[in-house]
């Protein structure tokens, strides 16, 4: 019985989680550096993590849902369910040339679930951001005016699998289905005459797959793990559309439309970290990504010159961070996870001959729920984006997470006397 409710639950989760993306996710993206490419990259990280700086390499634990490393889901308990979902708030003040604006978002982030499948192995599956688009601004042309505007986000409905090979050595894949659009809008508003709309739609329908693998070893009370993770790169799969709109032109036709297959791709990913454990009490990790996007293609942004206004670059991140907790078996206080965490990253998008450059730091607590192995995760999040050598557009950034990851003993027999 227990089985076919879990069945059911998660096809209803999965079901409504691709659904609220769909239709919501990521409207926390604010930034105009979003219409460039496919928007601002995610890197699957959760609440927890992301008050760490967002590691998570060659983290595993029983009790906390890990999806940058696949090979992690062999670590959970055989009686064990997680359940993890997160929301954010983000908040962005914009400096450009002394001019000053601010704007405010938020959304769902992520819905995650874990079950073991025998003693060494375990699955995963959920839905995860994989970019996201969000600005509008606007400007004067001749004889009238422009806006900008543009939205929307590629996510990927995930399933995961790991087992253990040997002790202390996991290895783990996701394949995922990618899908979602993002449109970037030109309005344009002359000073005589009707206003017309330019519509360009990337439309994602594509599988993409990650592999990982961790390998951890004792020294005395002191626990070490490598992580290592490979996603190789890949022609994207959908359609290119572009549109053109006139109030004085009925049924507009579609002015241009074709594949993304052979235009489109993604660049391979590689990420490693170690992570130090002692005692259960306090856990540290560094991390570093590696993507060579300046190998893929993007019309318009092409890395071989095509274009050297715009290009792809090869896109580099370091992030260390780590948990403390004072007694796991102490009072309510002694109980709580603090966090703490930071980052650098070198994006993948180069604009007018400038590199983007952001770096962060962060806060959390992780509050056991009383009576039950349920935590809250709660997350302060800063981060500053800027070009450079000219600093462009400057942005700052206050997020706050909310992440609630439900423990449950599903798999436990009962027994009879």
């Amino acid at each position: 019985m227990k089985l076919k409710f879990l069945a059911k639950t998660l096809a209803a989760v999965i079901i409504a989680g691709a659904s609220a993306f769909a239709a919501h996710a990521q409207n926390g993206t604010l930034t105009p550096y979003s219409r460039y490419g496919y928007g601002m990259l995610r890197d699957n990280a959760t609440s927890a993590q992301r008050s760490m700086g967002g590691i998570g390499y060659a983290m595993n634990s029983g009790r906390q849902i890990n999806v940058m490393n696949p090979a992690s889901y062999a670590r959970i308990d055989s009686l064990t369910f997680l359940f993890d979902m997160g929301v954010d708030f983000t908040s962005v003040w914009m400096d450009e040339e002394g001019v000053k604006e601010n704007h405010i978002g938020g959304g769902l982030d992520y819905i995650n679930m874990q079950f073991p499948l025998g003693r060494y192995m375990g699955a995963s599956v959920g839905v995860l951001p994989y970019s996201s688009v969000g600005y509008s601004f606007g400007n004067s042309i001749d004889n009238g005016s422009e806006a900008r505007e543009g939205g929307g986000s590629i996510n990927m409905l995930y399933a995961g699998v790991a087992g253990r090979l040997f002790k202390g050595f996991s290895i783990g894949a996701n394949i995922s289905y990618m899908f979602g659009t993002i449109y970037n809008d030109t309005y344009a508003y002359p000073s005589t005459g009707s206003t017309s709309l330019l519509e360009r739609q990337i439309e994602v329908r594509d599988f993409h797959l990650d592999f990982g693998a961790q390998y951890n070893f004792d020294i005395a009370r002191n626990t070490f793990t490598l992580g290592l993770t490979y996603s190789p790169g890949k022609k994207l799969l959908g359609h290119y559309r572009e549109y053109f709109y006139d109030p004085s032109v009925e049924n507009a036709p579609e002015q241009e439309a074709r594949k993304l297959s052979g235009n489109y791709s993604l660049a391979e990913s590689w990420g490693a970290g170690i992570n130090w454990r002692w005692n259960n009490r306090l856990m540290l990790e560094a991390d570093f990504t590696y993507q060579p996007w300046s190998k893929a293609k993007f019309p318009g942004i092409d890395a071989a010159g095509n274009n050297i206004d715009n290009a792809l670059a090869d896109r580099y991140k370091i992030a260390v961070g780590g948990e403390f907790v004072p007694a796991p078996r102490g009072n309510y206080f002694k109980r709580i996870h603090y966090r703490a965490g930071g980052y650098w990253n070198r994006d993948y998008l180069q604009i007018r001959g400038n590199n983007l450059k952001e770096y962060g730091a962060s806060i959390g607590f992780g509050l056991p729920v009383p009576s039950f192995k349920t935590m809250v995760n709660l997350g302060l999040e800063w981060k500053q984006r800027q070009g450079t050598p000219n600093p462009m557009i400057k942005e700052n950034y206050i997020f706050v997470t909310l992440g609630i990851n439900f423990n449950e003993m599903w798999f436990r027999q009962n027994k009879l006397y």
